[in-house]
């Protein structure tokens, strides 16, 4: 029996590669047939500049305000005790589908190049009125890639309908991914302490950065927050006890908007004042010493650049384990504009940005001090070949594959291969 199952697992990856391989060459197709002028949509952004001036990274300081204790001890009595993530994944909202499964429309998210070599859909009937936004997973909370026995990637999504109440409540779903299956998920709603810890409101945010790291889960946050980042304490998840719609303390309970698992917040970190740049994507550096947050700046979408990428290390001592030092360790300036995600390694980064309305597809460029490079689909230069509207890019150092999300596709395929891409 165990090897009838180990070939039904290689049938169902080689049919999957074969799916997305099909995909990807149709998608070529279609990018070839885009005049020059369109695919040359981005003049060369050039290298990196380094920014030095106090004036630039003055304003990138980190303000660090912690939940006081007694208010998360308190919430915690009243809600009763935390699980672990092992218990969350244990009980699933629901299952993922294979590509090969996917509806054609969804699938036209993925790269065209380099191809996905894993790639999955969402339900419509889970995710119909929320937005999809950034990745993070097992891979950067610790170095073998695994978080107790399991690999995960979390998924981060925004409430894009419903009342008032209900748009920006921003949920994460915690996905099983161990084996090539079609990955189970969970979701947990992102909170906020408030009144002393007698209740919680929901985080309003577009998720469009979210970096695990050990037992600490980063989060950007909108300006309607007053903070550039929020921290959440993966030791402290709870459980809702009220389904429905409303978030927090509720006759016979607490509810989470629909999610049966919530995140209570245990710290934020604030920058310089309200004109102050503000993370729009993040995403961890484990070739630096100590490892390292970087993070592009949030621009409007009328804004001509050029726009920030800087990075924050982490602390290096037990009590600071998953949290940031304030001051910024290196500050750059691209030409490149209308950024969605950013990731370093080594010298190199790799900046995804958006080319024109919603539904056409982004390009993605290597950066460093000397120069700038695209990746490139077919003969005529095209640019436009990575994922639809991708929001965050994140490299998993034990696997070498780059996990990110657009649409309803969340997708993983080796660095190497996007080396590959932009050296032709």
């Amino acid at each position: 029996m165990k090897h009838r199952g180990r070939h039904r697992r290689r049938r169902r990856g080689r049919a999957l590669r074969g799916a997305l391989a099909g995909t990807a060459l149709a998608l070529t197709a279609a990018a070839t047939m885009i005049s020059t002028s369109q695919a040359t949509d981005a003049d060369d952004p050039g290298a990196l500049k380094p920014l030095t001036a106090a004036a630039d990274t003055a304003p990138l300081r980190l303000t660090e305000h912690a939940v006081p204790g007694a208010e998360l001890k308190r919430l915690a009595a009243s809600m009763g005790r935390p699980v672990g993530v092992g218990a969350v994944l244990a009980d699933p909202d629901g299952a993922l589908r294979d590509a090969e499964d996917c509806a054609d429309d969804d699938r036209r998210a993925l790269p065209v190049e380099p191809a996905a070599t894993r790639a999955y859909c969402w339900p419509h009937r889970d995710t119909d009125g929320w937005r999809a936004g950034a990745v993070t997973g097992s891979g950067d909370a610790d170095e073998d890639g695994r978080w107790g026995a399991h690999r995960m990637v979390l998924s981060g999504w925004t409430r894009s309908t419903g009342t008032p109440a209900e748009q920006g409540l921003a949920r994460v779903a915690f996905v099983a991914a161990d084996d090539d299956r079609a990955p189970r998920y969970t979701w947990a709603l992102l909170a906020v302490p408030v009144d002393g810890g007698r209740d919680y409101r929901g985080l309003g945010s577009d998720v469009s950065g979210m970096v695990w790291y050990q037992d600490k889960l980063l989060v950007t946050a909108g300006r309607g927050e007053g903070s550039a980042l929020y921290v959440y304490d993966l030791d402290r998840m709870q459980r809702a006890t009220v389904e429905g719609t409303s978030v927090g303390r509720v006759p016979g309970g607490w509810s989470a908007a629909g999610a049966r698992y919530v995140l209570p917040a245990v710290a934020s970190y604030g920058t310089a004042g309200a004109d102050a740049p503000r993370p729009g994507g993040i995403a961890l550096d484990r070739s630096t010493v100590p490892d390292s947050l970087v993070v592009h700046g949030a621009t409007p979408p009328d804004d001509e650049g050029p726009t920030l990428l800087w990075r924050y290390a982490f602390g290096t001592r037990p009590e600071r384990a998953g949290l940031l030092e304030a001051e910024p360790i290196a500050v750059y300036e691209t030409e490149l504009t209308h950024v969605t995600g950013v990731l370093a390694h080594r010298s190199d980064w790799y900046v995804s940005r958006t080319t024109g309305a919603p539904d056409e597809r982004s390009t993605l460029w290597r950066q460093d001090l000397e120069g700038a490079r695209p990746v490139r689909c077919g003969a005529d230069e095209t640019y436009r070949c990575w994922s639809g509207p991708s929001t965050s890019l994140s490299y998993w150092q034990a696997t070498g594959d780059v996990w990110s999300q657009s649409g309803r596709m969340l997708f993983a395929l080796p660095l190497a291969s996007v080396d590959r891409s932009l050296e032709r």
